[in-house]
């Protein structure tokens, strides 16, 4: 019905840059939302970066500076620049979207598998 597909993680060393890319596809009316998560080992889940209606940023203040979240509305796709990556970035990066199937309609959330970062010299 939905997909949620992220890419772009990697072995990156501290200080160090990287992209990760997430494309949501299906028959979707409309997304309200994209976000990042991220869970590092024996760790819950944590809020990364977010995007809403296309253009409202939010970030979690451990990567306000450091990370910057986009959107290709045409694609459905959301990228996370992340920069200066440090140590405690390394986790399973998580993408979520949020979807609506008709106008006026409720959202539904919906994750990807995931993709692991890890920071190491």
């Amino acid at each position: 019905q939905v997909q949620v597909v992220e890419s772009g993680g990697d072995l990156v060393q501290p200080g160090g840059s990287l992209r990760l890319s997430c494309a949501a596809s299906g028959t979707i009316f409309s997304i309200d939302a994209m976000g990042w998560y991220r869970q590092a080992g024996g760790k819950q889940r944590e809020f990364v970066a977010a995007i809403i209606s296309g253009s409202r940023t939010v970030y979690a203040d451990s990567v306000k500076g450091r990370f910057t979240i986009s959107k290709d509305n045409a694609k459905n796709t959301v990228y996370l620049q992340m920069t200066n990556m440090q140590f405690e970035d390394t986790a399973v990066y998580y993408c979520n979207a949020d979807v609506v199937f008709r106008q006026n309609g409720p959202t539904y959330r919906y994750w990807g598998q995931g993709t692991q970062v890890t920071v190491s010299s």
